[in-house]
């Protein structure tokens, strides 16, 4: 087994969906706050609040609120952002690379067109200990990213591809 193969074995969670809309949809609904507020947490949950700096080095502040109004704040910095294809974000740093108190793992987004306006979305969470990608999971990683999932496709659907 080489390195990579050990580690996303051990530390990394995948959720993988061909989705029926073009990557540009998809992408803007990751960068595009207005956008992303509409799908990010996993119904009943809301997202009450979020500021995106969609740039490498920029940061990410989305306030997830739970179904008895209780408020999650999630930050982050964006690492890499390619657009149309890639999204890199860690919790590792808030804003103007301020460590965190505590790391939890790095997500990398990807975006791959199949043609027939139909994309191959795969998302990764990379975490920084095995225990903590274990938790996530138990936390409900592949129903909750996966409801998410859904419910992106469903809105990117409706998404004019090109700003």
């Amino acid at each position: 087994m080489t390195a990579e193969a050990s580690y996303q074995s051990a530390r990394e969670l995948v959720l993988e969906r061909i989705i029926d809309a073009p990557r540009e949809a998809l992408f803007r609904a990751w960068t595009e706050a207005d956008l992303l507020k509409q799908w990010f947490a996993p119904k009943p949950w809301t997202v009450a609040k979020a500021e995106l700096d969609a740039r490498p080095g920029g940061a990410s502040l989305i306030v997830m609120k739970s179904p008895d109004g209780g408020e999650h704040p999630c930050r982050g910095v964006y690492l890499e952002i390619v657009p149309n294809e890639r999204i890199v974000f860690t919790d590792a740093y808030t804003e103007k690379w301020t460590p965190a108190e505590k790391p939890f793992f790095t997500g990398i987004v990807a975006f791959e067109d199949i043609g027939g306006s139909k994309t191959r979305y795969v998302a990764r969470a990379r975490h920084w200990t095995a225990e903590d990608c274990e938790a996530h999971e138990k936390m409900g990683f592949h129903e909750g990213w996966g409801q998410c999932a859904d419910q992106l496709a469903a809105l990117a659907k409706t998404i004019v591809a090109t700003k």
